[in-house]
């Protein structure tokens, strides 16, 4: 598919994404915390473990079951642009380590889809629109 070409289907509107990007963040903040200091603290490890957390699991969610954990409860899915099927291992630790540096999802284009999701040659959809994709 071409960078100019339109997708298929439409993507996930930016609110739900936060959304599910703010349900991601929280659980993994509460599953860090039951093992190191999160909450009140500043520079300790608690925030590279929930860093690192989210990345893992992103990418083995996303990959496994089209989605996060934030995504799975907000009904989003991430698919494939060339076939609106679920992302390898490879292709979604990319996607996951991209979103976790902040910047890519920042810069997106027109058909809201973010830098992470043109390197990794994804969209995030709603369940309906990847239904008959799955």
């Amino acid at each position: 598919m071409s960078a100019t070409a339109a997708l298929p289907y439409e993507t996930a509107s930016w609110g739900r994404r936060v959304i599910a990007l703010l349900v991601d963040w929280f659980a993994c903040l509460a599953v860090v915390s039951l093992f190191t200091p999160v909450f009140g603290t500043t520079g300790g490890p608690g925030s590279t473990y929930t860093l690192l957390l989210f990345v893992l699991e992103s990418a083995v969610l996303t990959c496994t079951v089209g989605g996060s954990f934030g995504k799975m409860a907000t009904r989003l899915r991430v698919v494939r642009v060339d076939n609106g099927g679920r992302l390898d291992p490879l292709r979604s630790l990319a996607r996951a380590i991209l979103v976790a540096l902040v910047i890519p999802p920042l810069v997106f284009r027109p058909d809201r889809r973010g830098l992470h999701d043109i390197a990794a040659g994804t969209a995030t959809v709603t369940v309906q629109v990847a239904s008959p994709h799955a």
